[in-house]
C-alpha cells in the first residue's frame, strides 16, 4: 500500500487543544488560549467587497489576488485596485473561473494564472503567463487541461524552479488513473511552460489519481497537496514523483502497495481549499499547517511531526463563513480569504474579504 511511516485519520471532532475563540467583530482582539488575558491574535480585515478571491501571491510586499469571475486585484493600504480583467475570456459558473495565481521567483515582471475557458467542444483549463510591466497582458503558457462545471483544481505553486499545477478530474473520475491524461493530476512544468524533464512519465504529469486538489504548499523541501474527497476522506498528501494517490479506486488509506496513503484524512467533510505552513511571529504556531475549509467554515490548524499528527484543531468556527486560501502576508502574518460569494455560502454586505490574524506576541 506504499504506506508512509506515519499515517493518520482525523475526524472533524473531537479535536485537541481547543482554541477557545470568542465571536468577534472585525479588527477586534480574539483570545486564542481560552482565557480573558491579553489576546495573542488580533483579527483584522485587510480588504473587503471582493468576489470569490481564489489565488494569491505576494510580490515586493504587495498582495495580488484573483477573483473567480476573471479579475486580478492589487491590495495596498487596505484598498483593492483592479489591475487586469480577463472576464471576456474566462468561463465561470460552477467551480471554474480565474483561479490560481503565482509570481515568477526570479523575474518581477512575470506572473502565472490558471483559467477556465470555453472551447468549441466545451470547457477547458489553461495556464496563462502575464507581463506585469505591460498591464498584465497575457499569453497562453500551457493548454489542454480538461475542464468542467466542477473539479477544476486550479492551484499554482512554484517550488525548486518548477511550476506545479493541480488539476481536478473534471467529472471524469476514470481519467485520473491514466498518466497520459491531464485531469486528476499534479503537473510539473518548467517556468517556460514545458513538461519538466525530470517528470516520471515523459509528459507534464508529476503524480496522478487525484480527485480535486485545490491546495499546494511545501515545508523543508517537501510538497503537500490538499484535496477534496467525495462524501468522506478529504486528504492532505505528501507528493512523490510518479505516485498514484488512488482516485477513484480508493480514498483514504489502502491495503494496496499500488497507492500512496495520505498523511491526513478527514472523516467529516470539511472541503479544504488552499493550505500554507506558518512561518510568522507566533511561536506556538511555528511550522503548523493551516487549511482553509469551505464546507467546514473554519481555519484548520494541524501540527505534523514526521508526517504524524500531534495537534489538530478548528479555529474561528462559523465566524467568517467559507474560508478558501490561507497565506503568509507581506508582514509575515497569517491571512486567509473568504469564499462566501461562490454560490454555496451566505454572504453579507461586505463579503468577500481577506482577513489577517495578527500575532500580538511571540
Amino acid at each position: 500500500m506504499n504506506r508512509r511511516t506515519f499515517c493518520a485519520t482525523v475526524a472533524t471532532m473531537p479535536v485537541f487543544g481547543s482554541v477557545g475563540c470568542q465571536t468577534n467583530e472585525d479588527d477586534q482582539p480574539t483570545p486564542t488560549d481560552g482565557t480573558t488575558d491579553a489576546p495573542e491574535i488580533t483579527v483584522e480585515t485587510v480588504v473587503d467587497e471582493l468576489v470569490v478571491p481564489w489565488g494569491v501571491t505576494v510580490r515586493e510586499g504587495t498582495i495580488f489576488v484573483t477573483e473567480r469571475p476573471g479579475r486580478i486585484q492589487r491590495i495596498e493600504n487596505e484598498t483593492a485596485t483592479q489591475v487586469a480583467s480577463l472576464e471576456d475570456s474566462t468561463r465561470t459558473g460552477g467551480e471554474g473561473g480565474l483561479l490560481g495565481l503565482v509570481a515568477h521567483p526570479n523575474d518581477g515582471s512575470v506572473a502565472y494564472t490558471y483559467q477556465t475557458y470555453e472551447t468549441d467542444t466545451g470547457r477547458a483549463n489553461r495556464i496563462l503567463q502575464h507581463d506585469i510591466s505591460d498591464g498584465w497582458s497575457w499569453t497562453v503558457l500551457f493548454d489542454g487541461i480538461p475542464g468542467g462545471t466542477i473539479h477544476d483544481g486550479g492551484r499554482l505553486f512554484i517550488h525548486d524552479d518548477a511550476l506545479f499545477v493541480t488539476t481536478g478530474d473534471a467529472s471524469n473520475a476514470g481519467g485520473a488513473q491514466n498518466p497520459d491524461r491531464l485531469n486528476g493530476k499534479i503537473l510539473r512544468l518548467t517556468l517556460d511552460g514545458a513538461p519538466h524533464p525530470d517528470n516520471p512519465f515523459d509528459n507534464a504529469v508529476f503524480t496522478y489519481g487525484h480527485r480535486n486538489p485545490e491546495g499546494l504548499t511545501q515545508r523543508d523541501g517537501v510538497l503537500y497537496t490538499i484535496e477534496h474527497g467525495p462524501d468522506e476522506d478529504d486528504e492532505v498528501n505528501r507528493l512523490t514523483a510518479g505516485g498514484n494517490y488512488g482516485w477513484p479506486e480508493r480514498t483514504g488509506e489502502s491495503d494496496s502497495e499500488e497507492f500512496v496513503d495520505p498523511v491526513v484524512t478527514f472523516s467529516d467533510i470539511i472541503a479544504p481549499g488552499g493550505g500554507t505552513f506558518y512561518d510568522g511571529p507566533l511561536g506556538k504556531w511555528q511550522g503548523d499547517l493551516f487549511l482553509g475549509t469551505l464546507a467546514g467554515e473554519h481555519l484548520r490548524r494541524i501540527r505534523l511531526d514526521n508526517d504524524t499528527i500531534v495537534e489538530n484543531e478548528p479555529l474561528y468556527e462559523g465566524e467568517f463563513g467559507r474560508l478558501r486560501t490561507p497565506f503568509m502576508g507581506p508582514d509575515q502574518q497569517l491571512c486567509v480569504t473568504t469564499s462566501n460569494r461562490d454560490g454555496r455560502g451566505n454572504p453579507n454586505a461586505t463579503d468577500d474579504k481577506i482577513i489577517r490574524l495578527r500575532a500580538n506576541q511571540s
